[in-house]
């Protein structure tokens, strides 16, 4: 029996989280998901990511670990290194200090149980791809081969997406837009009540640490 063929998406940049929410709640988007984390720990390592990582193989690398809760209230990428070896025994990267903005905002959104979104939660693109082809990714998503390879594995859920990608569209890049097709892959199996939870219990807040593929 041939498998059904999921709708062709629509790209569009949002300017940031609260539309995201707003068509959430206007019921314009059913359900979300985002590479942020949701859910921080008080210290060490979210065993969700732990996980993920461990399911990524040699793609691992692309699961930056959740920074802990108190790192979020440094000011400098000295402090939060400083912070984190405290509580959780290592620095974090300066790639995961560049997100610590993004990860305060999600977190400031979703730590207030009366106005938290529904249906937004926390998902990896580089999972979801391996969950979609069966196998991590080869190669690097800033790459040509990489691309393709994400193209070639979205081919076979939504058709062809190349027009969705070259070129994409203003204020985002290639590798955005391959990641937000994850995204609502995991997204349509999230509504479905198929997708895969990795669970890493509750944070300090009420809130599951958990990503969702």
């Amino acid at each position: 029996m041939a498998t059904k063929m999921a709708p062709l998406p629509r790209v569009a940049v949002l300017p940031d989280l609260e539309a995201v929410i707003a068509a959430l709640i206007s019921g314009r988007i059913v359900a979300a998901g985002i590479d942020i984390p949701i859910g921080l720990a008080t210290s060490g390592p979210r065993s969700c990511d732990q996980e993920a990582r461990r399911m990524l193989g040699r793609r691992r690398s692309s699961v930056f670990p959740a920074p802990a809760r108190e790192v979020l209230a440094a000011t400098s990428y000295e402090e939060a290194c400083a912070v984190s070896r405290r509580v959780s025994g290592r620095a974090i990267s300066k790639q995961l200090y560049n997100i610590l903005p993004k990860i305060r905002e999600v977190d400031g959104v979703m730590s207030q149980p009366h106005s938290r979104p529904r249906h937004l939660f926390e998902m990896c693109p580089e999972l979801s791809f391996t969950l979609m082809t069966g196998t991590p990714m080869r190669d690097n998503k800033k790459t040509p081969q990489g691309r393709a390879e994400r193209v070639e594995a979205l081919r076979h859920v939504f058709g062809d997406v190349t027009a969705l990608v070259e070129p994409p569209p203003p204020a985002a890049s290639r590798d955005d837009v391959l990641d937000a097709l994850a995204g609502a892959w995991t997204a349509r199996r999230y509504v479905a009540g198929s997708s895969l939870r990795i669970s890493g219990g509750m944070d300090e807040t009420g809130l599951p640490m958990q990503v969702i593929a």
